[in-house]
C-alpha cells in the first residue's frame, strides 16, 4: 500500500471515530469469511461499523482523533459504534454462538480505556429502550397506587352513602 493510501485510510477511520462513543478491539482469528460477513451484517443492523485495518494504522487513527489508544497485537478488527451497549451486545451474542469468536481485546468508551470484563458488563446491561421502559414503569407505580387508594376511598364513600340511604328508607317506612 502506498503512503497516500495509508494516510487516506487513517483519515477515514479517524473521521468515523470522532462521532463514535465506543471502540472495541477484537481478534477475529478463527472466523471464516461466511462468519465474518454474518458478524458485519449483525453489527451494521445495530448501527455499528466493523473495520479490519493494520494495527499501526488503527493506533495512528485513534491517536489522531484525540484519544489514547492501547498497543494492539495480532489480527485486529475495530468495532466503531455510537451506542456502546448495542455494539457490546452484538459482539457478546455472536461470540456465544461461534465458540467465543471474535475475542474482544479491550477498547475505548467515551475516550477512556476499558478492558474485556468491562465490555462484558456493558453487554449484560439492558438496552436503552428497556431501561426507559423500566424507568417509566417505576415512575408510574406510585401514581397507580395513589389512584388505587383514591378509588378504594371512593367505593367506601359510595357504600356508606348507600347504607345511609337504605337506613333512612327503612326508618321512614
Amino acid at each position: 500500500m502506498k503512503r497516500s493510501e495509508k494516510e487516506q485510510l487513517v483519515t477515514e477511520l479517524r473521521e468515523k471515530m470522532e462521532g463514535a462513543k465506543a471502540l472495541y478491539y477484537t481478534d477475529f482469528t478463527g472466523l471464516n469469511v461466511k462468519r465474518m460477513t454474518e458478524l458485519r451484517r449483525r453489527l451494521r443492523k445495530a448501527g455499528v461499523e466493523y473495520v479490519v485495518i493494520k494495527n499501526t494504522l488503527a493506533l495512528r487513527a485513534v491517536n489522531e482523533s484525540g484519544l489514547s489508544g492501547q498497543r494492539l497485537r495480532g489480527p485486529t478488527g475495530v468495532v466503531i459504534g455510537k451506542d456502546p451497549i448495542a455494539a457490546a451486545k452484538v459482539l457478546a451474542d455472536f461470540a456465544k454462538e461461534f465458540d467465543s469468536k471474535p475475542e474482544v481485546k479491550g477498547g475505548l468508551l467515551e475516550g477512556k480505556q476499558i478492558n474485556v470484563a468491562q465490555v462484558k458488563q456493558l453487554a449484560a446491561l439492558p438496552s436503552r429502550e428497556q431501561m426507559l421502559a423500566d424507568l417509566g414503569a417505576g415512575l408510574m407505580s406510585p401514581m397507580a397506587a395513589f389512584v388505587g387508594a383514591l378509588n378504594g376511598l371512593l367505593y367506601m364513600f359510595a357504600g356508606a352513602l348507600d347504607a345511609l340511604r337504605t337506613q333512612k328508607e327503612g326508618a321512614s317506612a
